[in-house]
């Protein structure tokens, strides 16, 4: 059968690509990059991991300036940013897109994109919500933040979707950083929720196998709450679409703390919120949903620098 023109032409070649940092997540990365038929130059301080992947046909290069030279495209993901300054502060960046996958703070991905573009390099910051056995598995529901250049995020987006989803969330080149830790200070608040539930019945003839469907089943029926949450910080309006107002929350803050002491376990984790909510109603209104609190937490930017 004669294959029409379209189907004839070859797909276009998948871009080279220049990987640092072989962790846990750099080696995921990796692996998913050269599956998908991209060739890979990788580095990493501990020259074991390279060669593992040099065997299944990345290059392993010597150091961190040999493996950016080799390719435009430049993917780092270090421990921390005071790694990436010490790998790369001598390495000739002129020319080159680097994209940071290095787990971040907004203030510091901020600093290295000023630092990268003064080398004469293009930046993209990026987050990754996503844990290594979900890397280039489709459907695993992982993804990266990606900020900075739109340009160079469009440019190169086809490569970065290979490992995980992209999301791409704006310009200003703090806001991968900040959306990913705003993401991750949610989860932990829901394992600290979750590990105060598990501690409540320790001590009893309950088995927490059988607790936990209900728990997840539970937090699941409660996260939509969160676009509510959203539309009322919007409108300024606390009031409106509230189920459970502050008011019979907060009255009801004893039992939780009670049920805690006579199972006893302590109360450190849930404390505090608690302390928002009363503080809450006796500044705000008792008709507000929780989302007064969300103003208690945000302080002055010079008092938080202080």
């Amino acid at each position: 059968m004669a294959l029409n023109g379209s189907e004839t032409q070859s797909r276009p070649a998948a871009t080279p690509l220049t990987l640092l940092g072989l962790g846990a997540m750099g080696t995921a990365l990796a692996r998913a990059w050269m599956a998908a038929g991209h060739p890979l130059t990788v580095w990493n301080r501990s020259t074991a991991r390279a060669a593992a992947l040099a065997s299944d046909g990345a290059r392993a290069a010597d150091s961190a300036a040999a493996a950016v030279a080799v390719n435009s495209l430049v993917v780092v993901c270090l421990l921390d940013d005071a790694s990436v300054g010490e790998v790369l502060d001598d390495v000739d960046l002129a020319g080159k897109d680097v994209v940071n996958l290095t787990t971040s703070t907004p203030a510091l991905a901020r600093a290295r994109a000023a630092w990268a573009r003064e080398r004469g390099a293009r930046y993209l910051d990026g987050g990754i919500m996503a844990v290594p056995p979900m890397i280039g598995v489709p459907g695993a529901g992982g993804y990266a933040f990606y900020s900075g250049s739109p340009e160079l995020f469009e440019q190169h987006r086809a490569t970065l979707t290979v490992p995980a989803g992209t999301t791409y969330v704006g310009e200003d080149d703090g806001f991968a950083a900040l959306y990913d830790v705003a993401l991750l200070s949610a989860m932990y608040g829901m394992f600290a929720g979750a590990a105060h539930a598990f501690a409540l019945i320790r001590s009893e003839d309950i088995d927490p196998a059988a607790l936990a469907p209900l728990l997840a089943d539970w937090l699941n029926a409660m996260s939509p709450a969160v676009h509510q949450t959203a539309e009322q910080l919007n409108s300024g309006d606390y009031t409106t679409g509230v189920v459970s107002n502050l008011g019979m929350q907060a009255g009801g803050v004893p039992t939780f703390l009670d049920t805690a002491e006579q199972q006893g376990v302590s109360t450190e984790l849930l404390s505090p919120y608690f302390a928002l909510m009363r503080r809450r109603l006796a500044e705000g209104s008792p008709e507000e949903d929780l989302t007064g609190v969300v103003d208690l937490l945000v302080r002055p930017r010079s008092a938080a620098a202080a």
